[in-house]
């Protein structure tokens, strides 16, 4: 192993914990199933899943960083963009009829399975903000 790639897993050790814990909390404000969480993080195995659910810590794969990164600036954009926070974390799931989405809710577009589709909705959210 090179002493890059070391550093490389010790940062995601480090910030593993941390980028847990935010995941799940908003995942918690979202109402999202165990099956659902499965999925945004990349479809993990039932054991790996469950263990980083306890203890919120351990090394996860750089793929899942990317997605919590993705999960995260999206939660930041909603409630940048809505005042009330019920509003923003109901926003997720309900009905939208931008081109983007076509009648349905992001979580629909971020349950897809892929990071791209993750990455399409925090780039919506940022265009809305005026930040693209």
């Amino acid at each position: 192993m090179s002493q890059g790639t070391t550093a490389a897993s010790t940062v995601r050790r480090d910030i593993a914990g941390p980028a847990l814990r935010a995941f799940f909390r908003i995942s918690e404000r979202w109402g999202l199933s165990t099956d659902q969480e499965r999925l945004l993080l990349g479809s993990p195995g039932r054991s790996t899943f469950f263990r980083w659910k306890r203890d919120l810590a351990g090394q996860i794969p750089q793929d899942v960083l990317e997605r919590i990164s993705y999960v995260l600036g999206i939660y930041k954009a909603l409630h940048l963009i809505f005042s009330n926070d019920r509003q923003a974390d109901d926003w997720v799931s309900r009905p939208n009829l931008t081109p983007l989405l076509g009648g349905r809710s992001a979580l629909d577009r971020m349950l897809g399975g892929q990071v791209a589709d993750l990455f399409v909705v925090r780039q919506y959210l940022d265009a809305q903000r005026g930040w693209s």
